[in-house]
């Protein structure tokens, strides 16, 4: 049994290549520290549509692939090093990732995406350790696609590695082993909910709030503010 973070960041900010190709390596040893000191296994390294590959045990490859219609995570042995933003949809991306032997999961489902509607052969979805309020929503769309359940942290700090991670049943940990593990639903999410996590997302709930980024489900009875129009 691995515990991993599926849903991790090198860095806190987007763009900026040049910045990246000196920031990535301190990123990726800052991420792996972080894990070890939360009892994690490692993390899996998705970074917004592209992905550099790192010699630093505990990383596993992935990358985050902005689509049509929101996020789509990619992990496992061979993820794409570079995707252009809003250009793949995500049947595309889902095809891209089993071309490549990597599982294709829906990254927070109720932020900023209508991922979620989109009929395509998904390998599982992410309780995302920005939003955990939405863990039991997600939990119902996972039982209406008979889709496993992942966490990931979403973290640009390494700080908040962690938050939300999956507790993997697998012979080893390789990226072989954790695509295989997510695909046959050998997997559990889990999420801290101490009094640090909590602040962390009462900051990031405002930020995207402010952007018009959070969703909730038709018909939910909990409100959720916030409630944004997603890609199309």
């Amino acid at each position: 049994m691995y515990a991993v973070d599926l849903h991790s960041h090198t860095r806190f900010f987007h763009g900026h290549d040049r910045a990246a190709e000196y920031y990535d390596p301190l990123g990726v040893r800052l991420l792996t520290e972080a894990a070890r000191l939360r009892g994690l296994d490692g993390v899996a390294l998705t970074n917004h549509d592209y992905y550099r590959s790192f010699d630093v045990a505990g990383t596993i490859p992935g990358i985050e692939i902005t689509t049509t219609h929101g996020h789509v995570l990619v992990v496992g042995p061979d993820p794409p090093t570079r995707t252009e933003p809003g250009v793949l949809s995500p049947e595309e991306a889902v095809e891209l990732a089993h071309d490549r032997g990597c599982a294709a999961i829906i990254a927070h489902p109720y932020r900023n995406s209508t991922v979620r509607e989109v009929d395509a052969e998904f390998d599982a979805i992410e309780v995302n350790g920005k939003h955990p309020r939405t863990e039991q929503w997600v939990r119902k769309l996972a039982d209406t696609h008979d889709l496993p359940l992942v966490g990931g942290s979403d973290a640009h700090y390494p700080v908040e590695v962690g938050r939300a991670y999956t507790r993997i049943d697998a012979d080893e940990f390789s990226p072989e082993a954790i695509v295989s593990a997510i695909r046959e639903d050998r997997v559990e999410p889990e999420v801290h909910y101490g009094r640090f996590n909590r602040a962390l997302r009462l900051f990031y709930r405002r930020i995207h709030e402010g952007k018009g980024y959070l969703q909730q489900p038709d018909g939910a009875e909990t409100e959720t503010p916030g409630v944004g129009k997603p890609p199309q």
